[in-house]
């Protein structure tokens, strides 16, 4: 793989990434009401459910869903209704009051990777578009094999920078937004955003 055409993914990479989905909502939300360290557990799994789909799309997943109706179905609805259900628990969560202080409660790191590991690898639309981006980069007369994990790796490093970014940017905030209305209308906001994209997975279509 010749350097400019790596380059030209990066770039296409982070062209895709930084439009914020249904994992950055969730890094932004929790960036915000519990703090980076809360907020931080969500990065590593988005790339880790990014680095999954990705995986099992060029593995072949990608076509498959493609090509089939049911297991397409099954794996669109699997994605969506766990972000409506994320949508419900975000929307009737509790509030208080943002505590900066050293005893401020943080919510548990293990639980916080696992809902963004499960979004991002269970985006409806994710394995046919990998299978659709990321072979316009290879050159089939190279080893593909390595071309494909090359490109997985830098695809994940690149998602994992930006949902940093994110999240850096919305727990610089917390100190502005710590009263327990706006900590509601941020909930609220989170909430309808992932609700969205659940009924939108819904309503995805094989030809992404």
């Amino acid at each position: 793989m010749q350097i400019e055409t790596w380059l030209a993914f990066v770039v296409a990479s982070a062209i895709v990434v930084v439009i914020p989905g249904p994992n950055i909502v969730l890094t932004v939300t929790y960036g915000i009401r519990d703090g980076l360290r809360s907020g931080l557990a969500t990065v590593p799994g988005q790339a880790l459910g990014a680095l999954l789909a990705m995986s099992a799309s060029l593995a072949g997943a990608g076509a498959i869903l493609a090509a089939s109706v049911g297991l397409f179905t099954a794996m669109k609805v699997a994605g969506a209704l766990y972000l409506l259900w994320l949508a419900y628990r975000l929307w009737t969560a509790p509030v208080d009051a943002i505590r900066t202080d050293d005893a401020a409660p943080s919510r548990p790191l293990g639980a916080l990777f696992r809902q963004s590991t499960l979004i991002s690898a269970l985006n409806p639309k994710g394995p046919v578009f990998y299978m659709a981006f990321v072979p316009q980069f290879v050159d089939p007369s190279g080893d593909v094999l390595m071309q494909f994990a090359v490109l997985t790796a830098t695809f994940t490093v690149v998602a994992a920078i930006n949902g940093l970014g994110w999240l850096v940017l919305a727990s610089s905030l917390r100190e502005y937004l710590s009263g327990p209305f706006v900590l509601r209308l941020i909930n609220r906001i989170g909430a309808a955003c992932l609700g969205v994209a659940g009924l939108v997975a819904l309503r995805a279509s094989r030809s992404g």
